[in-house]
């Protein structure tokens, strides 16, 4: 069963998901909150599995939020659900710990679909979202990086952590981490999550 945190300063929404993650049959909700302060104090007593967060709220904003649930709840996934898309809030969500990013008015089917992916350890991107993110065409190619860079850069895509990333490789997380930096610099993302959208659209046998 997937434990879920639902996050929303509106109580008709907090209702309204809690029933649809409740009738999914794999799905339960653990607690909400209606700020991100209640958030924090939440995940820490509960340790969610996934933590549903909305971005604007009182008290302390989705963001914020969410890298203070992350410190009290270090495997919980963040997935940002928000009407929201521009690519600035997009990023700092993502630069802030979250997972996943979806917007309000998906289906009810793709949120279910998030939720079980976040738990899963992937990436779940609204696909407007993606768009967003993605380098303009023609820009950015990455024919700067060297064949080490582009190794990094698919074993990201495909969800490995640095640790992991480094056993693969034979080389240390620090290491891992540096070539992640000019990783980021070459194609011009600012997160691991971006990086990896680029993998899938620009690198061979690379996929999310």
């Amino acid at each position: 069963m997937i434990r879920v945190l639902v996050v929303d300063d509106h109580a008709m929404v907090r209702s309204g998901l809690t029933a649809l993650l409740e009738a999914s049959g794999d799905i339960t909700v653990v607690g909400q909150a209606q700020d991100g302060q209640v958030a924090v104090t939440q995940a820490r007593e509960h340790q969610p599995d996934v933590v549903l967060m909305d971005l604007s709220m009182p008290v302390m904003d989705g963001a914020e939020a969410t890298r203070e649930v992350l410190t009290v709840a270090p495997e919980s996934k963040v997935v940002v659900l928000t009407s929201f898309s521009d690519k600035a809030r997009v990023s700092a969500a993502l630069r802030s710990g979250a997972v996943g990013y979806q917007l309000k008015d998906g289906e009810p089917a793709e949120l279910l679909a998030a939720v079980r992916a976040a738990a899963a350890g992937h990436a779940p991107l609204d696909p407007r979202v993606a768009r967003v993110l993605l380098p303009t065409p023609g820009e950015q190619s990455g024919d700067g990086l060297s064949p080490r860079e582009r190794e990094v850069l698919r074993l990201v895509a495909q969800g490995l952590a640095n640790k992991q990333i480094g056993r693969a490789l034979g080389i240390s997380e620090r290491t891992v981490k540096a070539h992640l930096g000019r990783v980021f610099r070459e194609i011009g993302v600012v997160d691991r999550t971006s990086a990896a959208l680029w993998a899938r659209d620009h690198l061979p046998d690379a996929s999310l």
